[in-house]
């Protein structure tokens, strides 16, 4: 085997009895079906990169070991050979022993279709949904004066939230009563001409 790192010698080596055998097979068939991968550790454990990413990885723990592949679009493939996990993590479920992978063909044809994934524009992980962003808190001193001024209160409802943040915490930043009330009242001038807060930079 090519590519190999000595830490995952010394991973198998002082894992269980019984661990030894699954790892040591487990990582033949990956280095067999992916000429060129390459070994490393990834929280603790071995993983296998392909183009420097993560194609898949292995642990064992004291009474089983763990197989997973990175890609999220391994995972209706294994569904579909009834390979769904939901008691253990990893791609696999618990495996105790050789008798519990599946055969070298099928491992494969897994391993084949995780190297395709991977190859294709398709994301690895779900992409994570941002959570939007909370309004921003305008403070009293301000809405009155929204209240006051209409055309300023219309330019202030027709800024984007990061806009009516930058008028926000310019006024509430200010130090000295004095310098916020100067503040607020430039705000409000510069509102009702339809101005952004930082309207002089924009054409520079």
């Amino acid at each position: 085997m090519k590519n190999t790192d000595p830490r995952i010698d010394v991973y198998i080596a002082r894992a269980a009895a019984f661990a030894k055998p699954i790892l040591r097979h487990l990582r033949k068939l990956v280095h067999d079906g992916v000429p060129g991968v390459e070994e490393t550790l990834k929280w603790r454990s071995p993983s296998f990169l392909y183009g420097g990413k993560i194609l898949c990885g292995m642990a064992a723990f004291h009474e089983h070991c763990v197989f997973g592949f990175w890609h999220q679009g391994m995972e209706p493939v294994l569904e579909a050979d009834g390979k769904k996990s939901d008691d253990a993590m990893g791609s696999l479920g618990r495996i105790t022993s050789l008798d519990g992978l599946p055969s070298d063909r099928a491992m494969a044809r897994y391993i084949r279709k995780a190297v395709d994934l991977q190859d294709s524009d398709a994301p690895a992980r779900p992409r994570p949904k941002r959570a939007p962003a909370a309004p921003t808190a305008v403070p009293e001193d301000l809405k009155a004066g929204l209240r006051k001024n209409g055309a300023a209160g219309t330019t202030f409802e027709k800024l984007s939230p990061s806009g009516r943040k930058e008028y926000v915490e310019w006024i509430t930043e200010a130090e000295r009563d004095e310098t916020r009330q100067k503040r607020l009242s430039t705000a409000l001038e510069w509102l009702a001409e339809g101005k952004s807060r930082n309207w002089k930079y924009e054409n520079c």
